[in-house]
């Protein structure tokens, strides 16, 4: 049960966005949902000083985070001699046929004229996105994002292989998985490329695995020949490679249908790879701006981690992390190692999740508000 949008594609929430375009106007648009129900926002360091492909990836991902399904319609919040223009993300966002406003804190005089403005507009889209009704839609209309965080001995054996499950059954069914953590995935891309669909594909999957490696080599590190994260050592992993191993578990057994930039939305349909970093926040934020409806982030160490706009899965690789953590983590796939259930089951279980989350059910994330957003930085700021 979704909510259709005006471009056809569905959403399974009902969100007002009060986008900052700017660091600077980050505690204004946070003020904003302070005053009015049913937006949300979020806090960055980003939108000014930034030059290149750095510019082309944050502006992209302000556009996407407005574009996503699960938003009704967005205020876009500049300040108004930033980089990033808050006309231009606005311009693009409301190709979509989305309801959108601009305000200046610049042009309005200030900062509590701006969120005067602001919190009006705002107060207007939310009494018209409340009036909207859920509609029955289909899981073929679905991007699911996926990803890993704080892995334990357990990943690559109970919750990373569930997620695979789940990731081919939303493909058979016409939707889109999409596998993130380029990082993650350094060892194992030789078993991702045999898979692609066409040599274009394949090729790509080594080109960005040599670019993530360049970047660390550049910074004096070499992070194939260890692993990064202390939790993922205290977890019990050996290498990155047995890291990664565990992590493309995730994709399933389906074809690679494309590999697709840094917050950009898949042109097509099935197993997608988005090239993104390991980190949690950045890569989640990749994949809500790249149109995902709902993420399933799997950890064996536990974590509170959440999206504004995004409904958050997690589930637990191991029973003891899920008992200590329940107030995060929504699912156990612990019960695998447990002997209670097989990766098949604990995959049909979390499948049936997904559908009573795009329905309406609240994770465990949005119930606490943990709304993380980050961008993945790939330029100095100057």
């Amino acid at each position: 049960m979704g909510y259709r949008r005006p471009d056809g594609k569905v959403g399974v929430r009902n969100h007002v966005l009060i986008l900052p375009t700017i660091t600077c106007a980050t505690q204004a648009a946070h003020q904003i949902t302070q005053l009015v129900h049913g937006t949300v926002s979020f806090i960055h360091q980003h939108g000014c000083a930034q030059v290149g492909v750095d510019y082309e990836q944050t502006f992209r991902t302000y556009v996407g985070m407005g574009l996503n399904p699960n938003v009704y319609g967005v205020v876009v919040l500049g300040l108004g001699c930033e980089t990033h223009q808050a006309r231009s993300v606005a311009g693009e966002i409301a190709k979509s046929g989305k309801p959108v406003e601009v305000i200046s804190i610049q042009d309005s005089g200030g900062t509590l004229m701006a969120i005067a403005e602001g919190s009006k507009a705002a107060a207007k889209m939310v009494q018209e996105a409340s009036a909207q009704m859920r509609e029955v839609c289909y899981f073929s209309e679905l991007t699911i994002g996926t990803e890993c965080g704080g892995s334990d001995a357990c990943s690559g054996i109970s919750a990373n292989p569930a997620v695979g499950v789940v990731s081919d059954m939303i493909v058979e069914v016409g939707g889109t998985a999409i596998l993130a953590e380029t990082t993650e995935l350094i060892g194992a891309e030789h078993l991702l490329a045999k898979r692609a669909t066409n040599d274009r594909v394949a090729k790509r999957a080594y080109e960005i695995i040599d670019m993530m490696e360049k970047r660390a080599i550049l910074m004096g590190v070499d992070i194939r020949t260890g692993n990064p994260s202390p939790g993922n050592i205290e977890g019990g992993l050996s290498s990155l490679e047995e890291k990664s191993l565990g992590a493309s578990a995730k994709s399933g057994t389906s074809p690679l249908t494309e590999i697709v930039d840094y917050a950009q939305t898949p042109t097509q349909k099935g197993l997608v790879w988005m090239d993104t970093p390991g980190h949690d926040i950045e890569q989640l934020t990749g994949m809500a701006a790249g149109g995902a409806q709902v993420v399933l982030f799997t950890s064996g160490r536990g974590t509170p981690t959440g999206s504004p706009i995004v409904p958050v899965i997690k589930i637990s690789t191991n029973t003891p992390i899920f008992n200590k953590m329940s107030e995060n983590i929504d699912m156990n796939a612990g019960t695998i190692i447990d002997g209670e259930e097989s990766v098949d089951e604990v995959g049909k279980r979390i499948f049936q999740e997904i559908g009573q989350v795009s329905s309406g059910k609240l994770t465990k994330a949005e119930i606490l508000k943990q709304h993380d957003f980050g961008i993945w930085r790939i330029g100095p700021t100057f």
